[in-house]
């Protein structure tokens, strides 16, 4: 008899709510984390996002150079912590489009398949929707009190002709809307604190924090348990990676799963040969910043600096918007900006993201870490999405309830940047959305490196459930989705095992 029925890498959104579904089922059941508490000031108030950022509770991860992105190497902020990027990033929650998950053409992956899980999961405190989830174990309400530029901006954009959408999760994903976010009396709520905490405080499930994981441990092609960066093996019946999209591949190449080139020039031995890390994308964000000639004040303590987003198609003949733009009630101003005393930015954003990259091994020392290249605007249609959203918000920014309540005016680039002087601008200002996925891709073909049911295809015991395993990037912030794929896998565990 092993010491557990089910191991579990990564206490993040998906590794939470597996964690919470098998010790419910009686599963004898083990979730460890790199990280440690998220029980932090700085991580309960969401406004003090980016203060953690570069430091213990972030693993900090960066690109390679960026070819199309003026060389840059971009910063990956992925979260080292209970909770996963959850306890790092703007608590937004986005289901998606309903043609993402049709469009994935996975059985029982259709809107249909998942729409009902949204509702379980969902503990909606908005407007009585037929649509919505109020009984689920995730508290989601309107990102309110409003600051008072917030307002304006979604006033500003209905100005430009963007529709009002009261809720962008119900029917309808179009048009601008106050942000929904997982956050109840203030704090911060992750998929950690709904699920996990709670069994662990009960009894009924295991935790270890401050644990390093460098491979799972195979028999033939059986994974049997993984293993510590000091030596030590935990057995396991069953090994889950809910590392992310970056963390859960890095193991399976370390392991031995992966592409067999790749690995026996870096003296792995090949456990299967699969397309683990390629497929890689993300969501893009370029900022549009507006200075003000009436104070912006700061933000109150525990509310959010973002309230506001649009979701937008950039040709009236695309089937989903291809662009999210979110609303910062501070100037996001980049290094080597001058400051300005007051303002607000428009984050243009790609949200259809059509460039492909991938994800290696630096070397077989897992010391030197990942070379991860997103191969940011490989896709020219990328950067036709993006200047459009630029172009869209500098026509929000200077419309009647932001130019003359508050006497905004275009910053940076500056209106009179155009053509191939605002790709340029582009190029050298944008940042990821933090929505990395599909590096473990799921399907049926040769491409794919999970099954339908996420397990790894041709070995046993071996299941990956997060963004990774996305065939491509939902529409929308993609915390929401990913905690739809740990619930599903949590039915395919239970139904594997009783």
């Amino acid at each position: 008899m092993t010491p557990y029925d089910v191991v579990i890498v990564g206490a993040g959104t998906a590794g939470s709510i597996i964690a919470r579904r098998l010790a419910d089922a009686g599963r004898r059941t083990l979730i460890v984390e790199a990280g440690g508490d998220n029980r932090r000031e700085e991580i309960q108030d969401v406004g003090r996002l980016n203060q953690l950022w570069h430091s213990d509770t972030d693993w900090d991860f960066f690109t390679v150079p960026q070819e199309h992105a003026a060389g840059r190497r971009l910063h990956l902020p992925r979260g080292r912590v209970l909770g996963g990027s959850h306890s790092l990033n703007a608590a937004i929650w986005v289901r998606g489009n309903s043609a993402d998950f049709d469009g994935w053409e996975v059985p029982g992956w259709t809107w249909a398949d998942v729409e009902p899980i949204y509702r379980r999961i969902e503990q909606w405190h908005g407007p009585a929707s037929e649509g919505r989830g109020t009984d689920g174990p995730l508290p989601i309400e309107e990102n309110q009190p409003m600051h008072p530029v917030q307002e304006a901006i979604i006033a500003a954009a209905e100005a430009e002709g963007l529709p009002r959408n009261p809720d962008y999760n119900g029917a309808t994903q179009d048009g601008v809307s106050r942000e929904q976010v997982t956050i109840a009396d203030g704090d911060r709520v992750t998929t950690w604190d709904a699920y996990a905490r709670p069994a662990v405080e009960a009894g009924r499930l295991e935790v270890r924090t401050g644990v390093r994981v460098v491979r799972v441990v195979f028999d033939g092609e059986v994974a049997r348990g993984i293993e510590l960066d000091d030596g030590t093996v935990i057995a396991a019946d069953e090994v889950v990676l809910t590392a992310g999209a970056l963390g859960s591949p890095e193991l399976l190449l370390r392991s031995g799963v992966g592409p067999a080139a790749q690995l026996e020039a870096l003296g792995i031995p090949v456990v299967a040969d699969l397309p683990v890390g390629e497929n890689l994308h993300d969501h893009y964000l370029v900022p549009v910043i507006f200075d003000t000639q009436r104070e912006v004040e700061a933000p109150a303590p525990h509310r959010s600096v973002t309230q506001s987003h649009w979701f937008w198609r950039s040709t009236p003949d695309l089937p989903v918007p291809d662009t999210q733009p979110i609303c910062f009630s501070v100037p996001m101003l980049a290094e080597g900006m001058d400051p300005i005393p007051w303002g607000f930015s428009l984050m243009a954003g790609i949200v259809s993201t059509r460039s492909r990259g991938r994800l290696t091994l630096a070397s077989s020392d897992p010391a030197d870490g990942l070379l991860i290249d997103p191969a940011v605007f490989a896709d020219e249609r990328d950067m036709g999405s993006m200047v459009a959203s630029v172009q869209q918000c500098r026509r929000v920014g200077v419309q009647a309830p932001l130019a003359d309540e508050w006497g905004a005016r275009e910053v940076h680039p500056g209106p009179s940047v155009s053509g191939e002087e605002l790709e340029q601008y582009i190029r050298e200002q944008v940042i990821t959305y933090h929505h990395q996925v599909g590096t473990c891709r799921m399907g049926a073909g040769a491409d794919a490196v999970v099954d339908p049911t996420l397990r790894v295809r041709g070995l046993r015991g071996l299941t990956v459930a997060d963004a990774s395993v996305m065939p491509t990037i939902t529409t929308g912030n993609t915390n929401a989705p990913t905690a739809v794929i740990g619930e599903k896998a949590a039915e395919f565990l239970l139904g594997a095992t009783g």
